[in-house]
């Protein structure tokens, strides 16, 4: 199953995140089918692929928890129900 999350990057205590369609078998930071954003956690900076991340979740792929609370406050899901 494809998964929508995080994947760690940066330095310790200076973390951001890039947002990753990967494979759910596979570890946190192994490589993914495709990245589709970026979050950075102490800014609160997001940037994000909607037309893929729409492509994504057209095709099957279930969002992690944090990932869905990013793209519900960037309003995806109303592209994807449209």
């Amino acid at each position: 199953m494809v998964k929508l999350r995080l994947k760690r990057f940066g330095k310790k205590k200076a973390v951001s995140y890039r947002i990753v369609a990967i494979d759910s078998a596979s570890r946190r930071d192994g490589r993914p089918l495709e990245e589709l954003g970026f979050y950075n956690p102490r800014t609160d900076e997001t940037r994000l692929n909607v037309p893929g991340i729409v492509n994504r979740l057209k095709q099957g792929a279930q969002p992690t928890d944090t990932v869905r609370s990013i793209l519900q406050k960037a309003k995806v899901f109303d592209q994807v129900n449209a």
